[in-house]
């Protein structure tokens, strides 16, 4: 059975606008909100808990919808038909497909993370703008990393903005969040080398280093960089040489040099 809704007072639209726009109620609801086909099917694929899917028949239409409720092997969600005033009040983005989600979000505990014998694993501290870390995810879909973790982080990961921006790769990578202790814990005892992309004079140019072993890249924010305890447990500190003027990247570019040049190292290519 399919509810309707045309008021902008119903409840659910209120809490729909609340998932979008609070990290605090996501994070006391346990619930965020995923808008579009593409990223529904990857959190489907990611194993995330859709329980409702609110759509606006006039922009998605029937056929569409059917197909991808087909991709839904489990439990059905609940549908909801919104009006299409409703859902131009819900939705976040602009230009929009007529389908949103309420989904139920993961731990994402740093214990829950499955390595494999050889990692290679993306490290980001304190990230806080949502294009970055959405870059990142990206990044990291494209290497086929074992895993990102965020170390203090300072977005809510299923911040809007952050999913939009990562193009669903939220889902599609394993992630953790923790502190740098816990981080830097985990590294140690799975014996996997770290190494800093740091601006400092212990650095050493980044394709002089062997990646091809256990490896975490580790990158801080554009603005401050890495924590001094990140340098100082580092395996080695690592560092982009420039030739221009300017003495850093944006902190996605950087990763991005750094792990192709790791994916380079054991043996991927296109």
């Amino acid at each position: 059975m399919t509810k309707e809704i045309s008021s902008l007072q119903n409840d659910l639209v209120k809490e729909i606008i609340q998932l979008q726009e609070k990290s605090r109620v996501r994070k006391q609801k346990g619930l965020f909100i995923i808008e579009g086909q593409r990223e529904i099917l990857l959190a489907l694929e990611g194993g995330y808990d859709i329980r409702k899917l609110l759509f606006c028949e006039e922009i998605i239409g029937k056929a569409v919808l059917d197909q991808l409720l087909a991709s839904f092997t489990g439990i059905q969600p609940l549908l909801v038909k919104l009006s299409f005033k409703v859902y131009q009040k819900v939705a976040h983005r602009k230009t929009t497909e007529g389908i949103i989600a309420i989904t139920v979000a993961k731990n994402l505990s740093i214990s829950d993370l499955s390595l494999s014998k050889n990692p290679l694993i993306l490290v980001a501290e304190a990230s806080e703008k949502p294009g970055n870390i959405g870059a990142l995810l990206r990044t990291a879909d494209a290497a086929h990393l074992d895993a990102v973790i965020i170390a203090n982080p300072k977005t809510d990961l299923y911040n809007p903005n952050i999913i939009r921006s990562s193009v669903g790769c939220v889902f599609t990578n394993q992630i953790a969040l923790g502190s740098t202790d816990e981080i830097l814990s985990l590294l140690k005892e799975k014996q996997i080398n770290i190494f800093t992309a740091a601006l400092d004079d212990r650095s050493i140019p980044y394709d002089t280093i062997d990646y091809s072993k256990p490896s975490a890249i580790i990158v801080g924010t554009e603005a401050t960089g890495l924590s001094e305890q990140w340098l100082e447990n580092a395996t080695e500190n690592v560092i982009i040489p420039m030739q221009g003027k300017i003495d850093s990247l944006n902190v996605s570019v950087s990763a991005a040099i750094l792990i192709f040049e790791a994916k380079r190292q054991r043996g991927f290519q296109l």
